[in-house]
This record gives structure tokens, sequence and C-alpha cells, in this order.
């Protein structure tokens, strides 16, 4: 792996550099801070170093460590990325931020944790300041705050879009009764609502072993009833869904016939392509060449391969280096960093909404004698701007 180097920096700077030139002709207004774009914007990088939990120094090394090679490979932008760390503690994000702000800081990148960027956004919304946070709680988004992690919203609307191109028009959904469970079967159903397909009702379970036991007969009475052709679930491959994957087809409703997809990445652990249930399964992930290009030049760089929340880290910095590039001194307002076209992101292209949200491009695929095959690839653009 360590011998692509060369060709992953090159691929990077590329696409670092070609940042810039997408759709940044549009006027650049909305709030935000004046910058002088001949010398080096100050960027304030809030991580959860410090953190009681030993799991997030890793996160916030690998975060810090992708940031400084966005950094390097920009082109012609120089940044000053100033790191704060905030223990993973929402009350230190905030102060960490009202100081980065008042030492000259132009822009936030982080902090990790939905109630840290949300008490960051109100720490500096009166400074004009805005925030990109790692988070991927849409909860939270909006005003001055970004969110730059992969939404529900955003892989749930991608795998129903592609369901209903393939006559899959009566879903099932599937979802645990606990947070991350109700928000996926909103983000579910909000797809539903704008497509073509429609909902061939809802089944909600307990997130134990029993309650994922209690509810495979009410599953298959709610399919058949409804003539469901697809069953798109929250259960994720650390959670209910190695259980459901041998538990469904056992009752009757066979992956062949009825269509099985995920809202969750089915292919992590590797372990996962074993399982006879998730065979021709459909699920959504990154552009998976741009991601192993990546982690080529992370691993050359610093000797090992980051957190899979890295790339966040990157892609921000990306973006802010290529609106800076385009010389504006009001390149880090709202108006910009919402400008249509979007940003290619080390996992493809991606682009930040007004509503604090953002959309990436998804490749749609499948499992295949326990391989993962692309049914249809991400997309290489968005096609013209706006939203």
């Amino acid at each position: 792996m360590f011998t692509r180097f060369n060709p992953a920096r090159r691929f990077l700077k590329g696409a670092a550099s070609a940042l810039a030139l997408l759709g940044l002709s549009a006027c650049i207004e909305g709030t935000g801070p004046t910058i002088s774009t001949s010398n080096p914007v100050p960027v304030a990088l809030l991580v959860p170093a410090g953190s009681s939990d030993s799991g997030e120094a890793l996160i916030a090394q690998s975060l810090e460590n992708a940031a400084r090679l966005a950094i390097a490979d920009l082109d012609g932008v120089k940044i000053d990325l100033r790191v704060y760390a905030t223990k993973g503690n929402a009350d230190v994000a905030a102060q960490a931020a009202q100081q980065a702000v008042s030492e000259g800081a132009k822009i936030i990148l982080g902090p990790l944790h939905a109630e840290s960027a949300n008490a960051v956004g109100k720490a500096v919304a009166g400074k004009g300041i805005n925030v990109l946070s790692f988070s991927n709680n849409a909860a939270i988004a909006g005003g001055n705050v970004f969110i730059l992690g992969s939404t529900f919203e955003n892989t749930a609307n991608r795998l129903v879009k592609y369901a209903a191109s393939q006559g899959k028009r009566n879903v099932l959904v599937v979802h645990s009764n606990n947070v991350p469970g109700q928000v996926g079967r909103n983000a579910i159903n909000a797809a539903l609502n704008g497509s073509t397909a429609i909902s061939a009702g809802t089944v909600g379970y307990e997130f134990s072993q029993q309650g994922v036991i209690s509810a495979i007969d009410e599953i298959k009475t709610a399919a058949t009833d409804g003539n469901a052709d697809a069953i798109f679930m929250t259960a994720s491959t650390s959670g209910a869904l190695p259980l459901f994957s041998q538990m469904l087809p056992e009752a009757g409703l066979d992956p062949q016939t009825v269509q099985y997809i995920g809202l969750t990445r089915w292919d992590l652990p590797s372990q996962t392509l074993s399982l006879p249930g998730v065979q021709g399964a459909w699920f959504a992930r990154p552009d998976a060449q741009l991601n192993r290009a990546y982690l080529d030049r992370y691993a050359q760089a610093y000797g090992g391969l980051p957190h899979n929340l890295s790339g966040l880290a990157y892609d921000g910095i990306a973006a802010i280096g290529a609106l800076v590039k385009a010389g504006k001194s009001n390149a880090l307002t709202t108006t910009a960093l919402t400008q249509g076209a979007g940003f290619q992101g080390v996992n493809g292209i991606f682009r930040l909404r007004a509503n604090g949200t953002n959309e990436r491009g998804l490749a749609v695929v499948t499992i295949r004698d326990r391989q993962v095959v692309t049914l249809d690839p991400a997309p290489q653009s968005f096609g013209g701007f706006g939203f």
C-alpha cells in the first residue's frame, strides 16, 4: 500500500486545488468575517483532546493530522492553523471558541460532538464567525453552524431515489426504538415522501436481542400486508443487523425477492460480508478509490491509518482553501460556503446547504459472493448550481 504514495499525493493535491474551480464565479456575500487573502488565514481547529475518553485521543490526533495534510496539499493558499482542545466537553469547547476568535480566528473547524458544536455556534454567533462542525447531527445545524458529517437524510435520499429507479416502490421501514433509529426512520420517510416510492409501513423494535426476535413476525406481517418489495433498515453491523440477516430470511422474507436496504455501512467490519442474509443487499458508501488514495497519503505522512472521521477535517480545510484561493475578502461567508457546485473532498463531492446540513456524493453498492460491488457510482459533480 505504501508504494502508492506518489500517485496518492498527486491525486490529493489535484483534488484540493480543483476545489477552487467549482462554482466560485457567483457573487460571494452573506454572514461572515472579512479576510485578507494575501495573508495567512487564521483557522481554529477544535478537537476532543484531553477528554477522559481515551478513544478520543486517537480521533483528535487524526483530525489534526488530516487538517495539516490538507494544508500541505493546498496550492498557493496559506492557512494559519490554530489547534484548541475541547476535552470533549461543550462548556470547554465554547470557551475555546471564544478564545480562538479573540485571537483572530476567521472560521472554526470542529468540534466533534453535536452538543459541543451547538455551544460553539452560540458562543461565536455574535462575532459573525461560521462553524464547520464534524458532527452529523442535523438537529444542531443552521445559522452559523454547518455539519460536515454524513447524514442519514443524505444517505436515505440517495438510496430511495435509486430504489425507485429500479422499480422498488413499496418500501417497509424497520427501525430501532432509540434515538439513532428514530432519526433514521424520519430520514427514510422524508426521502419516501419526496420520491415516486411509497411507504409500505413502519415497524419499530426495542434495541435488544429479544426486541429483534419479537419484531420478526410483525415485520413479516407488515411486509405481506403492504406488498413490500423492499425493506429499508436502520440496523447497523454492530447492532441488530446480524440477527435480522439470519431471522428475516428464515421467516420467509427472502432477500432475493424482497430487497434489503441498509441506512448504514454494511461492509464494516469486513466479517459482515460473509452473512448469508446480506448477500444482494443495497447500501451507500463514499467513493472507494478516493478514500484509498487518502488513506495511502495519510499512511505515508504519519506512519499509520487514521480514524475514519479524519477525512472531515481534510474536507473542511480543502473547502476553506478553495474559497480563499478565489481571492475574495468575503470568502468565508455563509453564501460562499454554500455555493451550489460544492467541493471535491477525500471521499467524493460534497456541498454545504443553507440550512447547515450537507449533501455528499455516494455510490450505491451491493454484496455479491462476500464482495462489495458497485451498482451506481458516486456522482462526480452536482450537475449545476443550487439545490
